[in-house]
């Protein structure tokens, strides 16, 4: 049975993107699970891994991108007992998402509740984990608390969005303004950053005293001038670097410079905290933590409290083109790939 996987040749652009066909679908080891992907997510992770950027991917094309997949189980490795053929599951593999098949050990994988839209289940595992965890683990948030969201159009900031609201969080995000519907779709205030100086428009927003929690995937220089927006006893929540990727910041500069700035400033005595989130090596320190995580914001998806913002859904075999989207900066909320489509 012949199925397909989506490989980069070479990090660079999504020129590099192939579309690969097995003739043989894969056997599950013992102690594993075949999987049949039904959906997989896409976002600008997989971009940075794509270039060749993302510290945690030490592997060398070629290899199937994708960090975050949902689907079933297909068949059934010797000894395997957590799971049947037919159970829905999900992971963020890092890479390996952008495929029909899959072998996983079944201690990897998460289990999901039945039922659920597998577009919007996708989104639960990257975007909402990330979104959440940040929320709740790395900050101490309660209703009317505000917060500021860097990049809020996509699709990590769109969950952050969301869950705030069902925090009953103030917020305020950044985006270009044709993002601007999507945020007030949220509740949130939007800031336009092209036109408005986002450091003047939180300080007249809040009087001068700046939010609880600033949320900035974008780096370099921005997480300076996001922590001018932290109140006093407020955290900067660094959990990205936008600016490589397009060149704005270079890669020494930022790990080195910035990094090492979100670690200096815990020692300042005004009050502030600041810090680096990454789901993948968080998830390795505290695996539980992180089920409990998906379990909670999977549980509320099926009882219909959150509706992620979902800006296509496009067959498996697109997956290029919606990375030349990604790199443009066109994506408002996230784009899933139906990883059985393909064409």
């Amino acid at each position: 049975m012949q199925w397909k996987h989506v490989d980069i040749s070479a990090f660079g652009g999504p020129e590099n993107m192939k579309i690969v066909t097995e003739e043989a679908r894969p056997e599950p080891a013992p102690g594993e699970i075949r999987v049949k992907v039904l959906t997989a997510g896409t976002g600008f992770t997989d971009t940075i891994i794509r270039q060749g950027q993302y510290v945690d991917v030490k592997d060398k094309p070629p290899f199937t991108l994708g960090y975050d997949w949902f689907g079933v189980v297909d068949a059934l490795g010797e000894g395997v007992s957590r799971f049947k053929v037919g159970d829905p599951v999900a992971d963020l593999s890092v890479i390996g998402g952008y495929t029909q098949y899959l072998c996983i050990s079944e201690e990897r994988a998460i289990p999901c509740p039945e039922g659920l839209d597998p577009a919007a289940a996708v989104c639960m595992m990257l975007s909402y984990t990330t979104a959440y965890q940040m929320l709740t683990r790395e900050c101490s948030l309660k209703p009317g608390d505000s917060i500021l969201v860097h990049a809020a159009g996509g699709a990590v900031g769109t969950a952050l969005l969301e869950l705030g609201r069902e925090m009953g969080l103030k917020v305020y995000g950044t985006a270009s303004k044709g993002k601007h519907h999507l945020l007030q779709h949220f509740g949130a205030t939007p800031i336009d950053y092209h036109k408005e100086d986002f450091v003047e428009r939180i300080a007249r927003e809040t009087g001068g005293k700046g939010v609880t929690a600033v949320f900035d995937t974008i780096g370099g220089k921005y997480w300076a001038r996001s922590y001018r927006c932290v109140a006093k006893g407020g955290k900067l929540v660094g959990f990205g670097a936008l600016q490589v990727t397009t060149g704005e910041e270079k890669i020494p500069s930022l790990l080195w410079g910035f990094f090492k700035l979100l670690v200096l400033w815990q020692l300042l005595p005004n009050g502030k905290q600041s810090g680096f989130y990454n789901i993948h090596t968080r998830r390795g320190k505290k695996p539980e933590e992180f089920k409990e995580d998906v379990a909670t914001l999977m549980q509320w998806l099926k009882e219909g409290r959150l509706k992620p913002a979902i800006a296509g859904i496009r067959p498996l075999t697109d997956a290029a083109e919606v990375h030349r989207q990604l790199d443009k900066g066109e994506v408002a909320g996230k784009v899933i790939l139906d990883c059985q489509l393909t064409e």
